[in-house]
């Protein structure tokens, strides 16, 4: 029997860890009511779009004034940004995947969970083949990609997902709900004719099968390869004449403030000199 001076040793308490500190742009993006409302105002608005102009074709099928892609010609520039002409083909959409079709709740989960990790390719082909079912559809996404195909408009995927992991992608957007992707048909990735990851050979591609009427993405490059430059340049060549008037009209842009092209920039690529302000009281000069 123990006395009553006796000490009873402890078992060691664990200490308790913290939940993680989520990222801003991961708190808007997976998290917030207003990235949805966004993401359905942009599919709202192409659906509309693509129905307005089916509507217009069917009320004068001889004209050929609307019947242009959304697509760039080669040789194109952002200055004169010349489209592909459509013919006959069939009308198709072509969209992005990643955060514009598919949220990928898991792989972002583990990157929140490890701060300051750099992007590793390995990392993400092994998430491409893993995370098949931790994934979840945009929202708005299922109604708008289910509307265009009951519009008879085809529904054309371009990724720079890995073609070395085709299938995953089919089973990932037939799992989060976006029905049938088959690849090297209604599916592109990197790898497909070249191994970069521009993505205009590809979307030529397209636009030589179908008339492609609209285009959704995140970043810019998912509407031309010729978006490059610092911050303040494709910026401005992005409300450019000749490029403003493709915005809610042949290209629809999804949020993303998580990642991509879109975060780059020091503070003098971000604020113009002439439009800074500094308080009196700050004791700064």
């Amino acid at each position: 029997m123990l006395s009553a001076c006796t000490t009873v040793p402890q078992a060691p308490v664990a200490p308790v860890s913290a939940a993680p500190t989520i990222p801003p742009g991961m708190q808007f993006l997976y998290g917030s009511g207003e990235a949805a409302a966004l993401d359905h105002q942009a599919y709202n608005v192409l659906v509309d779009a693509v129905r307005r102009r089916i509507a217009s074709e069917k009320a004068d099928p001889k004209a050929m004034s609307d019947r242009t892609s959304a697509v760039l010609q080669p040789g194109a520039t952002l200055d004169q940004p010349a489209t592909i002409p459509c013919g006959d083909r069939p009308r198709a959409v072509v969209f992005d995947v990643d955060e514009t079709l598919l949220l990928n709740l898991g792989f972002e989960y583990d990157d929140a969970r490890h701060p300051g990790r750099p992007y590793d390719a390995a990392l993400w082909q092994q998430w491409e083949q893993a995370g098949v079912d931790r994934v979840e559809a945009v929202p708005g996404a299922i109604a708008a990609v289910n509307e265009l195909r009951a519009m008879g408009v085809t529904v054309v995927f371009n990724t720079n997902r890995s073609a070395a992991t085709a299938s995953f992608t089919e089973q990932a957007i037939g799992h989060a709900g976006l029905g049938t992707a088959k690849h090297g048909e209604t599916l592109w990735l990197k790898g497909d004719l070249g191994s970069g990851s521009g993505k205009d050979t590809r979307r030529q591609a397209i636009a030589a099968r179908y008339c492609v009427v609209a285009m959704g993405g995140d970043q810019l490059g998912d509407f031309s390869d010729l978006f490059t430059g610092t911050p303040q340049q494709r910026r401005a060549v992005a409300s450019s004449p000749p490029i403003h008037g493709m915005w809610g009209r042949f290209w629809f842009v999804m949020p993303n403030p998580v990642y991509g092209t879109a975060l780059k920039g020091g503070i003098d690529d971000v604020f113009p000199a002439d439009k800074r302000w500094t308080p009196t009281n700050s004791g700064e000069k």
